[in-house]
């Protein structure tokens, strides 16, 4: 039976953590990246925490998201993994804390099944401060990996959550095997598998696809 691999993005799919990048060209970076660490530790509500970020942003170009697309490095490994998963007849996705206007381009190039991210307010060619539409937050994270193994036929237990932060605990929970990468203390303390080099091909042998 196919399985389900459900990826967090930044600092996960890719090398970046796509706020922060944004917060640099706001001039907001170090007080950015420190709310994004604490969320990430746990220590705050990750949509309280997102909407106090995405306020630093307001006013931002949008020609923003071309620069940060510009940017982007994908973590080692993601291509051959998403192909022998493909070969293997199973299905990879990713939901993310960030953002469509950056992921949308990025995962129908490297050929991703499903993808799911917040959406920034823009008005006039610039960034309101504020999020359109729904937060993707961690029990979101939990709900599209439980919608997309439904629609897939793929039961729980043939799924696979990976990913660094406190708010992918909750996917991480429900996944027949929850992996941290490279990750905070707390989610390393509640995966089943601990993975510290960055090179996500090495999630294959985890899954029966690579000896």
């Amino acid at each position: 039976m196919s399985i389900l691999i459900v990826l967090d993005v930044d600092s996960t799919l890719i090398e970046n953590e796509v706020i922060e990048m944004l917060g640099d060209l706001a001039g907001c970076h170090a007080e950015v990246a420190e709310i994004t660490e604490r969320a990430m530790r746990g220590e705050l509500d990750f949509a309280q925490s997102l909407a106090a970020r995405v306020r630093l942003l307001e006013g931002l170009p949008s020609s923003c998201f071309d620069e940060v697309r510009a940017a982007i490095r994908v973590t080692d490994g993601v291509p051959e993994m998403i192909a022998a998963v493909h070969a293997a007849g199973g299905a990879v996705a990713v939901v993310s804390g960030g953002f469509h206007e950056v992921l949308d381009p990025l995962a129908e190039s490297l050929g991703l099944d499903h993808w799911r991210a917040n959406r920034l307010g823009v008005a006039d060619g610039r960034l309101t401060g504020t999020v359109s539409g729904p937060i993707i937050d961690p029990q979101s994270k939990a709900d599209a990996l439980t919608e997309w193994a439904g629609a897939r036929g793929t039961p729980l237990s043939r799924t696979v959550a990976v990913g660094d932060g406190a708010n992918d605990l909750k996917m991480m929970e429900i996944a027949g095997l929850s992996v941290a990468f490279h990750a905070r203390p707390l989610v390393r303390e509640n995966a089943d598998l601990v993975m510290d080099v960055r090179d996500l091909s090495q999630l294959l042998p985890l899954v029966g696809l690579r000896g």
